[in-house]
Parts: structure tokens; C-alpha cells; sequence
């Protein structure tokens, strides 16, 4: 069977009371589930999964790996619907601190950002399958900054992400 998308992630935090504060301020989260003061399950605002975050209290350092460089998550990436949303979240970072960086990958338009821990995330939107023109795709080929308001005024604020690509495309009713 083949894997759809991220259905949740979980991660291990210095202190989950400041995680819960950053991804429900910054992001938009809301907490469906404690566990005292060592877990919390938090779902995306537009979500309706049970969850698509847990965190977990740390309780010892990082894992080594047998190469010497330090196993661990790069980052996740969180598909937003619109360019509105992603300029929201981009003055939400930047105000929170943790903007780290803005790009543009031809079909995809891409924020990172850190929460407290330092671990990184990407939000993204991705450009809708009948949009997807020859300079688009030859873009994917490299990494430029993004230019937010252009690709705004080039596919609009409201429009869907993804629709086709990682959406279905909703057949008419005739």
C-alpha cells in the first residue's frame, strides 16, 4: 500500500509547556490530549486527524550514531492551503523569532522555521496542478529566495494548495 502523506509526528522537547505555547501561538495548534506534564497531542488548525503532533518530555541527550554524527529529524514539512495562510505564519515566526529562512522551489513555496528546542520545520504551499507551467517546473530545479508578495500577486492569496498534486482533484457534479 503506498504512503499518502504525514499522518503525525512525534518529538522528544526540552520542556513541553513551551513547546505547546510556541506550535498553538506561532502555528496555529490546538492541544487535543495531555499526559500530565510529560506529553501533550496537539492537532492542526485545519486538521481532522486525532492528532498531528505529540510532544514528549526529553529525559536524556541525543542519540549517537555509529558514525559519529548525531542521529535525528531534519525537519517536517506542513502543507498550508493558501499563500494567505503562509504569509500569516510568516509574520507569526518572524515575530516569535523563529523564521529561519524563506524559499522558493518552483512548484513549492517554502518556510522554515525552529521552534524552542531548535528543531526545524518547513510550512509549505504547493503550486496546483493546473497552474504548473514550463517556467514552474524548470524552477523546481533550483533553490531561489522567496518572494512572497510576487507569488501572491502571480497565483493569488485564496488559492487552493496542492489541488491535484497532493489533493485530489474534486470531480463536478453535473
Amino acid at each position: 500500500m503506498p504512503i499518502q502523506r504525514l499522518n503525525h509526528a512525534v518529538l522528544y522537547v526540552g520542556n513541553v509547556e513551551r513547546s505547546v505555547t510556541f506550535y498553538t501561538d506561532v502555528l496555529g495548534f490546538r492541544t487535543t490530549m495531555r499526559i500530565g506534564a510529560s506529553a501533550a497531542f496537539m492537532q492542526a488548525n485545519a486538521s481532522s486527524n486525532d492528532h498531528d503532533l505529540g510532544l514528549f518530555q526529553a529525559t536524556g541527550g541525543p542519540v549517537a550514531h555509529k558514525t559519529g554524527s548525531t542521529a535525528g529529524l531534519y525537519h517536517l514539512a506542513w502543507e498550508v492551503q493558501t499563500l494567505a495562510d503562509l504569509a500569516d505564519i510568516a509574520q507569526k515566526l518572524s515575530a516569535a523569532g523563529g523564521l529561519v529562512g524563506a524559499s522558493d522551489h518552483g512548484t513549492t513555496k517554502s518556510l522554515y522555521g525552529k521552534d524552542p528546542d531548535g528543531l526545524e520545520f518547513e510550512i509549505v504551499w504547493l503550486v496546483p496542478l493546473n497552474l504548473l507551467d514550463a517556467y514552474t517546473i524548470e524552477a523546481s530545479a533550483s533553490i531561489r529566495p522567496l518572494d512572497l508578495d510576487a507569488e501572491i500577486e502571480r497565483y493569488g492569496s485564496d488559492t487552493a494548495s496542492g489541488i491535484g498534486i497532493s489533493s485530489p482533484v474534486v470531480a463536478r457534479a453535473e
